[in-house]
């Protein structure tokens, strides 16, 4: 690849993931676009070919922890060196925590925990040896507190703040910035795909999904907390971004109007 920052997006295919390449080739990035479904990272390929940028199509289940490191070997050959990997890989859920089976449970944790941990330790001796890199993890306002009817969801976005925050802090010496990204309801089909209590696709567009913020508006604030270094961002309407401080201050209050909540 050229001289151009070479960026690499997990969970490209759609949504926020997505939204992230567009923004990152209209800066004039190279791109490294992952995700599960081959055909879709090579219809994103041809669209980003409007820029002067180069894109590589590398599938990656997120999941799949036995490929991940040959799979950043590989791409390492490929582009000589990544400067900056943001992570949107993930899967949602819709159902009650007593209608869900342990199983979902574990699935939503090995795709939204582990294999984004698995990823990101699979880098790590890289953005060592070359002394710097950046990290972004698109987590969710339920990084920060949890919400009725996505338990599985909240725990696992709850996992990558406690695991990143001291990641960060372990790596301070070695330049590696990293970014937790909390947005509140963005119009993706996030909500289509999550898993219901028995593990099935939900199918259906959450009425908070359907008026969230716009994919493309999120990619530009997430593109520039990464340039200037910011540790944490927040972002979504007034309720999802104050309900983060009215937890921190008043958690009384705020555990009682999360039980009033309407969540379906």
């Amino acid at each position: 690849m050229t001289s151009k920052r070479n960026i690499w997006i997990t969970g490209a295919s759609s949504g926020i993931g997505e939204a992230l390449c567009f923004e990152y080739a209209e800066q004039g990035c190279n791109l490294i676009v992952s995700a599960r479904r081959e055909e879709k990272l090579k219809e994103l390929k041809e669209k980003l070919s409007q820029f002067d940028v180069e894109v590589i199509v590398q599938p990656l289940d997120i999941a799949d922890i036995a490929s991940h490191q040959r799979i950043v070997d590989e791409v390492i050959v490929k582009v000589g060196r990544i400067d900056e990997v943001l992570h949107n890989a993930g899967i949602s859920q819709r159902a009650f925590a007593i209608e869900t089976d342990l199983e979902v449970d574990r699935k939503i944790m090995d795709v939204n925990y582990f294999g984004t941990i698995s990823l990101t330790k699979a880098l790590l001796p890289h953005f060592i040896e070359k002394k710097g890199g950046k990290i972004g993890v698109t987590t969710s306002v339920t990084g920060m507190y949890s919400s009725p009817y996505r338990t599985a969801y909240a725990a696992s976005k709850h996992a990558l703040h406690g695991f990143f925050d001291g990641l960060r802090a372990e790596h301070v010496q070695d330049n590696l910035q990293v970014t937790l990204i909390c947005p509140g309801f963005v119009r993706t089909n996030i909500a289509n795909n999550a898993l219901t209590g028995k593990g099935e696709k939900l199918n259906k567009m959450d009425d908070a999904q359907a008026n969230g913020m716009n994919p493309g508006d999120v990619a530009s604030k997430i593109y520039k907390a990464m340039q200037s270094g910011k540790n944490e961002i927040y972002m979504g309407g007034l309720k999802e971004v104050s309900g983060i401080y009215v937890k921190r201050f008043f958690p009384a209050l705020f555990a009682k109007v999360l039980s009033k909540v309407k969540v379906r």
